[in-house]
């Protein structure tokens, strides 16, 4: 992140032309690329400010950012060498992805808890939380099955990260193979039969996290067709 701040400071000496230029409503929404310079540092800009703004810093002073801009451009003092600065941002990045990680572990643990009081969200012992959505006619696979399911997975606020139904093709794994949730949710499944899943983190993938598409500590919500046990 520090580099990104570092480069997007760099080049940000349009940007700061074009804010000082703004002088009614519409043309602050307008701007000219004409060349590879405009190009790259707007580019720059909506990537930065992008990617701040989602996932660390709901706000920024756009003033002290171009005025930073403008003076090491100029070669002008700053009021922050670069190094200090660097260390300023880690300290204050650092602080900032705690408090969002603490909200985000309490919006997750908030779901669970309003939803385990809707009707027919059944909860068991260990926190795992299902709904039945098809009763299944067969017989109920063992942990030392291998089966085969479609399934569909989504974080709480709705967004999908994996489908075996999208890519069109089923997924076949043994039951003791995947995440705890899903270890205890097949083994209460019948053959035929479709749950929707609600399971917490310490379930799942926990603190850890899956990649760049589950994040640490998040509440997984599957719905899962038992096809066959194998």
């Amino acid at each position: 992140m520090k580099k990104t701040i570092i480069m997007a400071l760099a080049l940000s000496a349009t940007l700061f032309a074009c804010k000082s230029s703004q002088k009614t409503a519409k043309s602050k929404n307008e701007v000219k690329l004409n060349n590879e310079i405009d190009s790259i540092s707007y580019a720059l800009a909506v990537d930065f400010f992008t990617g701040v703004k989602g996932n660390l810093f709901d706000s920024l002073n756009l003033d002290a950012f171009m005025l930073g801009a403008r003076q090491v451009y100029a070669n002008q003092p700053t009021a922050m060498e670069r190094d200090a600065a660097g260390k300023y941002i880690q300290s204050v990045s650092a602080e900032y992805q705690q408090k969002a990680q603490e909200k985000y572990i309490m919006k997750n643990e908030q779901f669970l808890e309003e939803n385990k009081k809707k009707e027919g969200v059944i909860t068991t012992e260990s926190g795992l939380q299902y709904k039945v959505i098809k009763t299944g006619t067969g017989e109920s696979p063992k942990v030392s099955d291998q089966v085969t399911v479609h399934y569909t997975g989504r974080l709480i606020d709705g967004s999908m990260f994996d489908s075996s139904v999208e890519r069109g093709e089923p997924a076949t794994f043994p039951v003791g193979g995947v995440i705890q949730g899903w270890v205890e949710a097949l083994q209460l499944m019948n053959t035929g039969a479709k749950f929707e899943l609600y399971i917490p983190s310490n379930l799942g993938y926990g603190s850890r996290g899956a990649g760049n598409v589950i994040p640490p500590n998040s509440t997984l919500i599957f719905e899962v067709e038992l096809l066959k046990i194998n």
